[in-house]
Order: C-alpha cells, then structure tokens, then sequence
C-alpha cells in the first residue's frame, strides 16, 4: 500500500537501513536451534506501528532467545529509495515489508523466495488463513509475499465538520457528483477543503475505472486495459473543478504533507480524506473530532470495491536464514497474543483465528475498522492481478501527468494521450 499512509520516521532514519548483512554464529549461515541469528526485518510506517512492532519483536527474540531481530523502518518514500540499493548490492533485508505495487518488479526479477515450501512444510501456518487472503501474495505459481492484513478503499469522514455544514451523506448510494457536490458545499459554508483531491491518482484512478466497468492494467500486463481516454478526462476535470473551487488542495499544498500527523482531516482542514481503511485508526488517534469510514461513491453500481493486501512480508533470495525468517512471519500473522498488540494496524488479520480472537480486544476505532472490511467484503468483486513489472515507471508517469494537468500546464485531453503512450511503451516490453 500505499504512500499516502505513512508518518515521517525522521527521528529515527540514523539507525535505520544500515546495509548490514544477515549474520548468524558461523559463516556457513546455517541455521539450528541453539545458534544465534541476526535477522534483518524492514518495514514503512508512523510512529504508532514503529511503537506495537518493537514489541512484538522483543516478545518474539524473548520467546527465542537465540534470535536477534534488527529494525529498519522508514516513512514511504525513503523505504523503497533505501530498498533499491540494498538490492542492487545484495543486501536485502531478511523480512521485507512489501507492496503490491513492488510485488512484481522484486519477485519477478527474481530476488524474492516463493514462500510456497514454507507453507506447505507448515513452517507458516495457514490452517487459518482462507486461500483467497494467500492469493494476493502470488504471481503466476509462486508466492512472492504473504499478506499481513486486508484492506478496502475508504473515504474517511470528519463528522464534525459535515454537521456544521449541515450535510448528509449515504455513502451506501452516493454518486461522483454527490462527492463532488458535497465538497464544494463544505468549501463555500465553512471555507475548508472538502476533500483531500483523490491523491495519488496510482490508487484513486484505477478505483475509478473500476467504478465504470473498467480495468487499469490489461490482465497480461501488456499495456492498459480502459480504451476510452473519456474516462481520464472525466477523472481528472473532476480534480481540476475541486481545485478551481478551492475544494481540493493543489499538488503543491498535497506536497508539503509528509505524514498522518500533518494530514488535512488531522488539522480540520477537510471534510474527506481519501485512504485504506486501516489508515483510519491512526487518524482516530491523532485527531479528538469524531470520524467516521465511509464507502467511496459509486461502489455498489459495478462491484467495485475489491479486498487487497494492506501489505506483504517477503523473504529475499540472498537472506541466509530464510526458515528462521518464516518463523518470525508466522509469528506475525498467526500469534495471537502479539495480534492483540497489532490489533489490525497493518490491516484486517488474514488469520480468521486471529482475527475472532482479538475483536474482544479492540477499541471503538479498530473495531470500526474490522466491521467496515467485513461490510466491504459482501459487496467486493475480484481483487486485480499484482501489478506488472515495470508498474512502478508507470505510476511515476501517471504523477507526472497529473501534476501537469492540476498546475494546468496541460489539458487532461492532452494528458490521457500523453500517459497512455508513455504507459504502453513501458508495458509493452513485457510482450
């Protein structure tokens, strides 16, 4: 998942990343019982998840005493700058968090383990965990990540706000010129953001397609799958009318926030916020006016939401200590004491064991968020394919595009054409 849900980790990026290699009590890097073993586990995230994880980690390494565990964390953006050098040297981490956006680019070009063998051996236990929660982890036949969790798009709403605007929604039925109509509204009564623009357009615009029958990438993963440029230019003059209107921020005024801490819905600045639905527990958290998790606008008319993995955990080829890195992901996702720490932070717990077992445990805000997927899940259609190698050039382009169409340097009609070339040359080397 995804870039727009992450606290800035500045405070600790001295310590994090450090580029060391997986080490155990010989150089052979066999791995036993009673030898000691260094295991690296990266991962992107705010404070709150840096917090519930070094704890699960000093529960696991006190449940093991030969094991050692070393953190590297990040906020979005420096995560995936650090990971790509490590792999170019490597030197990847034994445990990587990992998207699905990066899914293909990691696994396919082979640096990722099929984690296949250690669910099969029993090593990562899935007696609990139904086939469809695994399969967003695969390509083709392998396994390239287990999910940590499950998500569903959400649109996040400042409740406060709505009612002194006196507005009402139905986020069962509403449509896009509801959402649209009701961000203005918020604008022009309390001089706030009505939402905070759909950003980024890598996640929102495919969800939009979806709205409308359509598909981003093509199945194969040979260029993209909407033919009718419309659609894009529907989108994005959406965008450029809640710009105009002063409803939305502008890509420079989005720019400037590098966390949850500094999102608008945290400061009162919007009605809406845009994001998956485990994101809503660190806004419940760093904000004391009432939020409630929305459905998007137009879900209901073509199936379009779809249960994604909030996120995997990876093991790479180079790790020497890959059984002793599956134990720990097992750990993860099937103890069911550390998942009353997590509590479905990074998502609705795969496990239905685990889930069942911690819903005593959680607060107002986390149990909202595990009714809201549940909920979801009754009107979900089939998740996409893990996005295809050459994804993330993609994506950049699809930003690029964006922020020259919302600084109006070019018309949506020239960027639809611009970014469908750009896009297929870069899918079609897949052919």
């Amino acid at each position: 998942m995804k870039k727009i849900l992450v606290l800035a980790l500045s405070l600790f990026m001295v310590t994090a990343f450090s580029g060391c290699s997986s080490t155990s009590s010989n150089d052979s890097g066999g791995e036993d019982g009673n030898e000691k073993v260094t295991l690296r586990f990266a991962w992107w995230g705010g404070q709150p998840r840096h917090d519930y994880t070094t704890k699960v980690i000093e529960m696991y390494e006190k449940e093991n005493p030969n094991v050692n565990i070393e953190p590297e964390f990040a906020n979005w953006d420096d995560y995936w700058k650090k990971l790509a050098p490590q792999a170019a040297a490597n030197q990847l981490p034994d445990i990587i968090q990992m998207d699905m956006a990066y899914l293909s680019q990691y696994g396919e070009k082979g640096q990722l383990e099929d984690l296949t063998p250690y669910l099969e051996k029993g090593t990562i236990d899935t007696s609990s965990i139904p086939d469809n929660n695994i399969s967003g982890g695969k390509i083709k036949d392998q396994l390239y990540g287990l999910p940590a969790g499950m998500n569903v798009l959400s649109v996040i709403s400042n409740d406060q706000l709505l009612k002194e605007a006196g507005i009402e929604i139905n986020s069962q039925t509403w449509s896009w010129e509801d959402y649209e109509k009701v961000a203005l509204q918020l604008q022009e009564k309390l001089g706030i953001y009505g939402s905070n623009g759909m950003h980024p357009p890598d996640v929102f615009f495919p969800y939009y397609l979806r709205t409308q029958g359509e598909r981003f990438y093509k199945e194969d993963g040979t260029g993209l799958a909407y033919t009718d440029d419309q659609l894009f230019v529907d989108y994005f003059e959406r965008q450029l009318r809640l710009i105009n209107g002063k409803a939305s921020p502008t890509p420079d005024e989005q720019a400037q926030i590098k966390g949850m801490e500094d999102d608008f819905i945290v400061k009162g600045a919007t009605g809406f916020t845009w994001n998956w639905s485990n994101q809503y527990l660190a806004f419940s958290q760093l904000t004391e006016a009432p939020l409630t998790i929305n459905l998007p606008p137009e879900q209901e008319k073509e199936s379009a939401l779809f249960l994604k993995p909030s996120m995997l955990f990876s093991i790479p080829k180079s790790s020497k200590v890959k059984d002793e890195a599956a134990k720990f992901i097992d750990y993860f996702v099937n103890n069911i004491g550390a998942n009353k720490i997590i509590k479905g932070e990074r998502g609705v717990p795969v496990s239905t064991e685990v889930s069942d077992a911690i819903k005593s445990e959680l607060n107002e805000s986390e149990t909202k968020i595990v009714e809201y997927v549940e909920s979801a899940a009754q009107h979900a259609s089939q998740a996409d394919p893990p996005d295809p190698i050459g994804s993330a050039e993609v994506m950049k382009a699809l930003k690029d595009v964006s922020d020259q169409i919302l600084f109006k340097q070019i018309k949506p009609e020239e960027g639809a054409k611009k970014f469908r070339e750009q896009a297929n040359e870069i899918l079609g080397r897949n052919k």
